[in-house]
């Protein structure tokens, strides 16, 4: 049996991050038939790597007590490593209005070309197509059962990184199985949800609106209770909402499954209700202006029509129009979401992301109870934790 220094299981962005910084021999096994697939998929296949808000905030856990342990990897391994990373490699990045960093090139593809190519030339050897069955400890490190080609093959090592995911589209190889290696080795796993996902709603709400899209303000809250605020595109769907606003929403709601949720549209977040208020009025007093037309100029006109269905005074109007309610009743949950929410228990990992359980077992990515807000959030956590992995298993 084959016995090397580390096993990487988990060709994606976190996987091929930490390959890349490895000085030692490795092995890397990945289930799908080509490295990264999930990354070349990033930013809408436009490769968005980091964000310049990426810090303290934009991060979600279950634990307040882990929020110093995510900060200090951030902080470590951070935006400007991100960019350094790339730049050493002959990259150039660049930032939107948004703080959303992409290639020059704005291709997914040529990331996980680079990264595929450095991890090609370093590695031991890569296993493509292979499924990992089982991890077993052994006296000094790990035994990895795995299946290609319909055989099955071992291979010993002394550091394991598990670096498969979550949960999220599963077409891209990521159906939890890493979760259940890592409760073999003892791990806990905290409920997980779908996140930066399209979200379910009420249809009375949506009512002939699908396929508009518009800019809004969403206020979202639970009773009195708000829970986030978003600016950007809402898209309205057959099954509810999407667009960039909701996905960033997702991230603050699919875990309150037991909640009564509520989106509260601003479709005029740059005007007043008092300039709304005056502009209706002066359109109430133009008898040529059919009832049902009376939001026309103000609102798209789908939009007006359904708001005038519901609300008959100037005042309701103006408050539909700045605070149009819809109850979220789910999500579509984890084969369209991008990233889930809930993992390993970071109290169980270290500083390292070194298992407290078991000596040289580590893990990176989206398998810890860690996710981020949409932008390149997630992808900073995968190098971020990737790094601080690396650096461990380099310095022994």
């Amino acid at each position: 049996m084959e016995r090397i220094n580390t096993v990487i299981i988990g060709g994606g962005a976190s996987g091929l991050f930490c390959a890349c910084s490895l000085n030692s021999e490795f092995v890397l096994i990945e289930r799908n038939d080509r490295l990264g697939k999930k990354l070349s998929a990033t930013g809408n296949g436009q490769g968005n790597l980091t964000n310049d808000k990426v810090g303290r905030d934009g991060f979600y856990f279950s634990l307040q007590s882990d929020e110093s342990k995510i900060e200090k990897i951030i902080a470590e391994f951070g935006k400007e490593d991100m960019i350094n990373f790339f730049s050493r490699r002959g990259f150039i990045l660049s930032a939107d209005s948004q703080g959303r960093y992409y290639p020059l090139s704005r291709q997914g593809s040529a990331i996980t070309d680079l990264l595929r190519y450095e991890v090609g030339k370093k590695a031991k050897r890569v296993y493509m197509g292979a499924f990992v069955s089982s991890v077993v400890k052994s006296a000094d490190g790990y035994i990895v059962d795995f299946t290609m080609d319909g055989k099955t093959e071992k291979i010993a090592c002394k550091n394991l990184l598990i670096a498969t995911g979550g949960k999220s589209a599963k077409n891209f190889g990521t159906d939890g199985n890493g979760y259940d290696l890592a409760k073999k080795l003892g791990h806990s796993v905290t409920a997980i949800y779908p996140s930066l996902v399209q979200l379910k709603t009420e249809q009375s709400a949506i009512k002939g609106l699908k396929g508009i899209k518009t800019k809004t303000v969403i206020t979202v809250k639970t009773g009195d209770k708000t829970i986030a605020v978003e600016q950007g595109d809402l898209i309205f769907t057959d099954y509810g909402v999407s667009g960039d606003a909701i996905f960033r929403l997702s991230a603050h709601l699919t875990h309150r499954v037991d909640e009564k949720i509520t989106l509260f549209v601003d479709f005029c977040p740059d005007h007043t209700e008092n300039e709304l208020l005056s502009a209706i009025k002066i359109k109430q007093n133009l008898a040529h202006i059919p009832f049902e037309e009376l939001l026309c100029g103000i609102t798209l006109n789908k939009i007006g029509r359904l708001i005038l269905s519901t609300a008959k005074k100037p005042e309701q109007i103006v408050k539909k129009i700045k605070n149009y309610p819809i109850a979220v009743t789910g999500n579509l949950g984890f084969d369209y979401s991008q990233v889930t929410k809930g993992g390993i228990l970071l109290s169980q990992v270290d500083e390292n992301l070194q298992s407290k359980k078991n000596k040289g077992l580590f893990f990176a990515g989206e398998i810890l109870d860690c996710d981020g807000a949409c932008g390149g959030f997630n992808i900073q956590w995968a190098f971020s934790s990737s790094q601080v992995v690396a650096k461990k298993i380099n310095n022994g």
